[in-house]
């Protein structure tokens, strides 16, 4: 199952689930969109929490992982931050939540 962040409050999503896995991305970005169905997809083969999170309106949301470029993609497992990547490849995101899901 996926969500989209409609408040500024992913903080409390990760302290309430055990994975969590963020995209973070902007109406703006190209690769964002091109991104998001492959997230969604994935949320569907993968026992975590999948998070849509606006970097532009969520600026408490963002300051939980390093976003300096869309989209970024972070897991965070127990309430803390694990790993992030900057990508627009499947490969590179489907490692990420590998190494989050397999512990």
């Amino acid at each position: 199952m996926i969500q989209e962040l409609s408040q500024d409050n992913l903080s409390d999503i990760v302290a309430e689930n055990d994975t969590v896995i963020v995209q973070y991305s902007a109406t703006w970005c190209g690769n964002c969109r091109i991104m998001k169905p492959k997230f969604k997809k994935l949320s569907n083969d993968v026992e975590a929490t999948f998070v849509i999170a606006d970097a532009e309106k969520f600026p408490e949301s963002r300051k939980l992982a390093t976003v300096d470029n869309l989209p970024t993609f972070a897991t965070f497992k127990g309430g803390k931050f694990v790993n992030q990547v900057q990508t627009n490849k499947f490969e590179n995101l489907k490692e990420l939540v590998d190494e989050v899901t397999s512990n």
